[in-house]
């Protein structure tokens, strides 16, 4: 039994690098795709590119949902909006103070407060059903396509010119080339995100706890790391937006998104304790951004406090998984 359990966890390690890395090669193969065939700069960075570090959520709770793994979607999702928050700009902030504009603040914060509560009171009644699912997938196509106009209608050459600048490079790769990436990147994405799952659950029935205990912990953390190396690169960079905006942007993406295919795929019965524990912390955390961002920088005093937090939340689950709570 040592041996299988065993086993598992490193499958369980094995498959998230390898998920880490066909992310990366599938997102850099289809923006280089995306520049080919004329899509505009500004799209491929809203959608491949948040896609791209949201991938691995969104990968692996469709494949929960597909086997039948509803809990671990859902623990994914919110796990991994908690860790964003708490651990990667925590954790982010600790090594260096993270500028917050005003416009942050104003504009896309709000967004994904409200975004937020309206994931918690659809789980209200305890239960995600494919019209509550339908629901989150309009509004995030609706959010993209009001950005886009708003970016159009008032000619925002500055933020045109950035995007530009940012994916010029990739229309240099072969078209050969870059359709072997996209196919590639993408088939790994799918192998190694259904052999994560089945890794979590097998480690999940070993220790005797529930599957989304397991999605909030092990595999939010793991799918989370995209975003933490985003983060810590871009604060080295002194790319204070990247690393503010990659959170933001994630989380908005895994709440509408990730949680939007998984209960499109399997309509799911929710614990309560995803409403009064998990939807509590994560909200928390998101109004908390507007308390910590009133200074216009989450210094290291603050980003210490956020880890915190973290560790509390961490340890509260395990305790939970004990039987203690």
């Amino acid at each position: 039994m040592t041996y299988n359990i065993t086993v598992s966890i490193f499958i369980f390690i094995s498959q998230l690098v390898l998920m880490l890395w066909s992310a990366n090669k599938f997102v850099d193969a289809a923006s280089a795709t995306a520049k080919y065939f004329g899509m505009p700069p500004l799209l491929i960075g809203m959608l491949i590119v948040g896609f791209g570090t949201s991938a691995p959520e969104m990968l692996v709770s469709a494949m929960a949902s597909l086997q039948g793994n509803p809990g671990l979607a859902l623990g994914n999702a919110y796990g991994s909006n908690i860790a964003n928050i708490a651990l990667v700009l925590g954790l982010t902030g600790l090594i260096s103070p993270i500028t917050v504009h005003s416009s942050v603040l104003k504009k896309e914060l709000p967004i994904l407060l409200g975004v937020t509560l309206l994931a918690a009171l659809q789980l209200w009644d305890g239960e995600l059903s494919r019209m509550d699912a339908g629901f989150l997938l309009l509004i995030f196509v609706f959010l993209m396509g009001w950005s886009l106009f708003q970016v159009y209608r008032w000619n925002n050459k500055a933020l045109l010119s950035i995007e530009e600048e940012k994916f010029v490079d990739k229309k240099n790769m072969p078209l050969k080339k870059t359709l072997f990436w996209l196919f590639t990147g993408l088939a790994f994405l799918l192998i190694s995100s259904r052999i994560m799952v089945w890794s979590s659950v097998e480690i999940a029935q070993f220790f005797g706890i529930s599957d989304l205990i397991i999605g909030l912990t092990v595999v939010a953390i793991g799918t989370s790391l995209p975003e933490l190396i985003t983060s810590i690169l871009a604060i080295y960079k002194k790319e204070h937006d990247i690393a503010l905006g990659n959170v933001l942007g994630s989380n908005l993406f895994n709440t509408l998104v990730v949680v939007g295919i998984a209960g499109i795929i399997h309509p799911m019965s929710v614990p309560l304790e995803v409403l009064y524990r998990d939807c509590l912390v994560m909200g928390g955390l998101t109004l908390s951004l507007f308390f910590i961002g009133y200074g216009f920088k989450i210094n290291r005093f603050e980003g210490a406090g956020l880890l915190t937090v973290y560790i509390g939340y961490t340890a509260w689950l395990g305790l939970t998984a004990m039987g203690r709570i």
